[in-house]
């Protein structure tokens, strides 16, 4: 461990593990596909190394000629090697950030930043109370959301062989191995190589919500299960300590779900599916909760003859069904046998569990969580009576704490739809009927109407009229939401989403479909069981959105709702959307604005905000680190509840390893309390003087970058095909079409696959694409003060800083270079030449935009260890551009066999790996 305190020496344990699985990769390599095809590979790699490290103008040149001269076969195993060392580069690097964290905490170094700890020191040197701490801990939703978004390129296959690799590579850190062992670890690691490197890579079947689901699932069995509760034990230990008596914190964090419930431009999430997504998220908490009292049976072997147990765990452990003389004495494991068998008969109650190989015998199973719970901690409170709150104090409070917060459903459901299909739906009940032609109506007269039915005992739906298609599957779907209420409970399905949402009828339209199925109601008494959301998305949605907001809660009905819920009304602001709508700096600055003036309503209304933050994973898509978000978010805006979406890739880079999974969550409480606790510089970071130049900056970049996107009529063929879309488009990697509608318009293709390609084009266009020009002709109208005014925001504003510091991030990764490449896939090549060269241009003004405001030498000139992690593996990213390009041009000249396209899908996960955050 001395060599950790040697700055040059402490990367060293990284550089060991990936020198050890790249052999292993070579070495499955060389037994796979021989010698010959090792060298190949090697050469190519050599020359990359040669581009990248030593600036060698040459290889380039090289580099491309020999990749042109590379048969299919080794083309293909290329492609395989060059993608499987950024996953391994990837595991490698976790571990290392795991091993860094554990190094500093052994040594008793001041917490990092972004940690629990750090984020209470700071709190309290600033003179926060520990009670006030607590009082917002016990007022605060936290939630980061799972979404199914399709840019998770990688089998579930791949991720559970990774996590066997993580598994083990830990091992050689952790453990002072014999020489024996350590041969031994090191085949277990070839073993599970080989078995990658003997696995298809991508699906050879287009994954269906099903599928997704289980795919979701995985995490919670791998981390959320497990390290949530262990976060929650830390904070009330953390605050138990700094009040001086014990805290014990209601359920203020959980990790919820669109997978299933999202059917916005998603034809097959069906009533059936999202049932099933209920049905088996509950089925994986109770596995969980089965597995854990099992273990607690097996653990507290305590007698009778030497302590005292209570009355109330003896009347549990009279109704195990299960009661061998062997146990007479041992009362603990007779009382957990109980509860075990209660678990057992809830779940096969309430849906599948574990077929029929576990008979319950008759035990009554459990009404409500909380009847589990109170079981549980009859047990701990016995416990500490005699001596033994030690043994309560592992896994049976890490348990209780799994059962309060994951529940009988594991994970609150959303629903979401488009507001079109809504107004759509109700048009045709008002005219089945016989109410007022609902289309013609104008915005006033449309809430009067169904402020109307809300308030009506009657029912617009009878079962002795046939409704469309379309409007029986929303119902149906209602029905269905019901019906989850009504038998996981209403924790399991919170939430309905409504997207593209531009009026207070969008909103109402909802509240008059829940109300069909019992789930809204104005009489007798308000009622609402599901949270209605509006989803703000396009620049002009955001604009408008206070207004939206102040109007409806100018509606007598929809504050009764609130109340109802106890005055809580949740905003999703889209990230994604607005960036395809306006480019990278206008998105992130009407989302800014959208919320200073969000803030201002709900406090002249007395309602609590909830902002529900529907981030990507890339930079153009509101990706970038969470901490730093977050405090960058407007003062007033947190106030204890966020929601975020963690979509794709980043699902698996942020939860796949379970101690990474729990620094994330912990970096997300962290950062949601630093900022629910606003500095008073943060207060006073609005200034008008900064407000009006970031809007002059916004309004140049936006007539730059629509001017481009929107404005050029070449610029959809230059898309389509300096770009893998439509390859893209035939990769099985999610069950969501790529456009809302079957047409060339940049409108109705998905933000998705639009970030997506760009990354794999390694232009990244959408993270910065206006920006340069914006500084440019504001450093020609104010001079050199320019850049002085602006260096001052990036030091002083977090919201600036953070913006700059993502869009450096992406041209980091970005080749200007290789982008040229693609571009030659565009058969016009005046069309190429025209389009090409704007964007190659407002790179070059972009890259010394923020250099010029950064201050820094070269990109992430601040961050040298994401500089050194980008630099590792760009000469094994950098020939996969290459080979995916030339297979690009083959496949489009004809050449669509799918062992071409099999490359392409190929390339495609390796560059997505290498990225990291690409969709």
């Amino acid at each position: 461990m001395a060599l950790y305190d040697n700055a040059a020496a402490k990367d060293l344990p990284l550089e060991q593990d990936l020198d050890l699985l790249a052999r292993l990769l070579a070495d499955t390599i060389r037994t796979e596909t021989g010698e010959d095809t090792l060298k190949q590979i090697e050469a190519v790699r050599e020359l990359a190394v040669r581009f990248v490290w030593e600036a060698d103008s040459t290889a380039a040149d090289e580099l491309a000629s020999t990749l042109a001269t590379l048969s299919h076969d080794n083309t293909v195993a290329l492609a395989r090697a060059f993608s499987y060392f950024s996953h391994l580069s990837n595991i490698a690097e976790d571990l290392h950030h795991n091993r860094r964290r554990r190094y500093h905490r052994m040594q008793g170094s001041q917490p990092q930043r972004g940690s629990l700890a750090h984020s209470l020191d700071a709190l309290v040197a600033r003179g926060i109370s520990a009670e006030a701490i607590k009082n917002m801990v016990a007022a605060t939703l936290i939630a980061p959301v799972l979404t199914a978004h399709p840019t998770e390129v990688q089998r579930k296959t791949q991720l559970d062989c990774e996590r066997t690799i993580a598994r083990t590579l830990t091992m050689r850190d952790r453990q002072a191995l014999t020489p024996e062992e350590l041969e031994e670890n090191q085949i277990a690691l070839q073993r599970v190589v080989l078995t990658l490197w003997q696995t298809r890579e991508i699906r050879a079947f287009k994954l269906s919500v099903k599928d997704e689901i289980e795919n979701g699932l995985s995490y919670f069995r791998s981390t959320f299960l497990k390290q949530l509760p262990r976060i929650y034990i830390e904070l009330e230990d953390r605050l138990s300590t700094l009040t001086g008596a014990p805290v014990t914190l209601p359920t203020f964090m959980h990790v919820g779900c669109w997978i299933g419930g999202d059917r916005d431009g998603n034809p097959f999430v069906t009533p059936e599916v999202t049932l099933h997504a209920a049905a088996r998220q509950a089925a994986v908490a109770f596995d969980f909760y089965f597995e854990e009292a099992t273990k607690l049976e097996g653990e507290l072997s305590l007698s009778s003859r030497l302590v005292t147990v209570s009355e109330a765990v003896r009347l549990i452990a009279a109704g195990s069904p299960d009661q061998p003389i062997s146990r007479a004495e041992e009362p603990y494991r007779q009382a957990m046998a109980a509860i075990r068998q209660r678990i057992l008969a809830t779940a096969h109650l309430l849906g599948k569990f574990r077929g029929e190989i576990l008979p319950f015998e008759g035990a009554a199973p459990y009404a409500c969580a909380a009847d589990l719970v109170a079981d549980l901690q009859a047990i701990a409170t016995s416990l500490a009576s005699h001596g033994s709150a030690l043994l309560a104090s592992g896994r049976l409070r890490r348990l209780i704490r799994a059962v309060t917060v994951f529940g009988f459903h594991l994970a609150p459901l959303d629903m979401r739809q488009h507001s079109g299909v809504h107004e759509r739906l109700v048009a045709e009940l008002f005219q089945k009927a016989g109410l007022e032609d609902y289309l013609a109506l104008d915005e006033a007269a449309r809430r009067t109407v169904l402020l109307r039915e809300l308030a009506s005992a009657r029912l617009l739906v009878t079962p002795y009229v046939q409704y469309s298609e379309e409007t029986a599957k929303e119902l149906a779907i209602a029905r269905t939401a019901a019906q989850v209420h009504a038998k996981y409970g209403a924790a399991a399905l919170p939430n309905y989403i409504i997207s593209n949402a531009t009026s207070v009828s969008d909103l109402l339209e909802v509240a008059v479909l829940l109300k069909e199925v019992g789930l809204v109601a104005l009489s007798p008494q308000p009622f609402a069981a599901v949270n209605i959301i509006p989803l703000f998305e396009t620049i002009p949605d955001l604009r408008g959105s206070d207004s939206i907001v102040r109007e409806l809660f100018g509606l007598p009905a929809w504050r009764q709702l609130l109340a109802s819920r106890g005055n809580v009304q949740e905003i999703m602001l889209g990230y994604s959307d607005s960036n395809k709508d306006g480019g990278y700096l206008t998105s992130n600055w009407e989302l800014y604005k959208a919320e200073v003036k969000l803030v201002e309503v709900f406090r002249q209304a007395g309602i609590q905000m909830r902002l529900f933050h529907g981030r990507g994973g890339s930079v153009g898509r509101g990706g970038g680190p969470s901490y730093e978000a977050i405090l960058a978010q407007p003062a007033g805006s947190v106030a204890g509840q966020i929601r975020i979406t963690e979509q794709g890739e980043i699902i698996a880079a942020k939860y796949s390893d379970a101690e990474v999974g729990r620094r994330n969550l912990e970096t997300l409480l962290a950062a949601t309390l630093s900022a629910s606790f606003p500095p008073e510089q943060a207060l006073q970071a609005d200034t008008p003087e900064r407000l009006e130049l970031l809007e002059r900056l916004s309004g140049m970049a936006y007539r730059e970058y629509r001017d481009l996107v929107y404005a050029t009529p070449e610029f959809i063929t230059y898309f389509r095909e300096a770009t893998p879309i439509s390859e893209i488009a035939k990769l099985n990697i999610g069950s969501r079409p790529a456009a809302r509608k079957a047409t060339n318009s940049i409108a109705d293709l998905r933000a998705i696959p639009w970030v997506f390609s760009w990354a794999q084009s390694r232009l990244m266009l959408p993270g910065w694409y206006g920006f340069g020009t914006a500084i440019e002709d504001y450093r020609r109208e104010r001079g050199e003060a320019a850049i002085e005014e602006l260096a001052a925001l990036y030091r002083d504003w977090p919201f600036f800083r953070a913006t700059i510091s993502n869009m450096e991030m992406v041209l980091a990764k970005s080749d200007i270079q290789i982008a040229s490449r693609y571009a030659t896939l565009v058969k016009d090549a005046d069309i190429a030449a025209r389009i090409f060269g704007r964007i190659k241009a407002e790179w070059r003004r972009s890259v010394d935009a923020v250099l010029a405001i950064t201050g820094h030498k070269e990109l992430l000139g601040d961050n040298p260890l994401l500089a050194r992690s980008l630099k590792n593996r760009l000469p094994y990213l950098d020939p996969l551009n290459h080979i995916q390009v030339d297979l690009i041009k083959r496949f489009r000249e004809g050449d669509e066999s799918e062992d071409v396209l099999y490359a392409i899908h190929l390339t495609i996960n390796g560059i997505a790996a290498g990225l990291r955050n690409s969709g």
